[in-house]
């Protein structure tokens, strides 16, 4: 190779960018090992401790008592319909609060901020705290399930109703506007036609959070199968509930398949 031909290029270093995530980094472990020092957190003893849940586990738990696992037929039942219940009405609450909190909709700022801030507070309450709440105003129930869902549910799809709402194209909506249509002609020919396939995937990953939120709801009292799972444990009858949490297991394995496959036809 001819020397004066070659040429070696170097790429330039940005020593500011190196600095930055050095900070971030050393940010992140001082976060952490404070948090393990203030919380007095023994990784120590959390390993010497390992060996006896796992014997604990096996001999508790195995082998499973399937004897009385058509006695949870209903429960199963319950859990899903919890969650058909709470997605199908918070998917038509969320698509109102979604078109009032997206700029692509509503041009009234004050409108928006006062919805997503109502949005942002069902939606950072977590379920299980709002399971807890209605249980002394409703009582142990079904309705309190179904409530809790609801609520955490409209927070979480306002917010990405809105999102995929903003992300949709502004040069179809100008035109429509351009064109004299009317606010209803620009939602119902302008965004919904581009929002249905986002309203399809989120709502089939709402519907899967629910089928999962709806067992875990039963614990604290709001019925479906996660009062089976509470009842054996609290009976000692762990080999009950661990057939009961494979049956939690197996009905979430195959919601997921079926939200997938939906996904696969309708989104993809």
């Amino acid at each position: 190779m001819n020397n004066n031909t070659a040429h070696v290029h170097k790429i330039p270093l940005d020593h500011r960018d190196s600095k930055r995530t050095f900070a971030v980094v050393a940010a992140i472990l001082a976060v952490l090992i404070f948090s393990v020092v203030y919380l007095e957190i023994s990784f120590i003893d959390m390993l010497m401790g390992l060996p006896s849940f796992v014997m604990f586990f096996f001999e508790k738990f195995f082998p499973p008592n399937a004897e009385n696992i058509q006695q949870y037929i209903p429960a199963v039942i319950d859990t899903l319909g919890y969650a058909v219940i709470s997605t199908y009405i918070s998917t038509i609450i969320a698509f109102i609060f979604g078109i009032l909190i997206s700029e692509n909709t509503n041009k009234f700022k004050t409108l928006r901020v006062i919805t997503r801030g109502f949005v942002s507070i069902l939606r950072n309450i977590p379920f299980i705290i709002w399971g807890a709440l209605l249980i002394y105003i409703f009582g142990i129930g079904g309705i309190v399930g179904v409530l809790a869902l609801i609520l955490v549910t409209i927070g979480f799809l306002s917010k990405s109703y809105a999102e995929s709402i903003d992300e949709i194209s502004g040069d179809k909506l100008e035109a429509l506007r351009a064109n004299g249509s009317s606010y209803l002609q620009i939602l119902f020919h302008g965004v919904i036609p581009q929002f249905v396939p986002a309203w399809i995937n989120w709502t089939l990953f709402a519907f899967e959070i629910n089928v999962r939120a709806s067992a875990v709801l039963g614990l604290v009292g709001a019925g479906g199968i996660g009062v089976l799972i509470d009842t054996n444990i609290n009976l000692f009858k762990y080999g009950e509930a661990i057939t009961i949490i494979a049956v939690v297991v197996l009905i979430i394995l195959l919601t997921e398949l079926v939200t997938n496959s939906i996904r696969k036809r309708f989104v993809y």
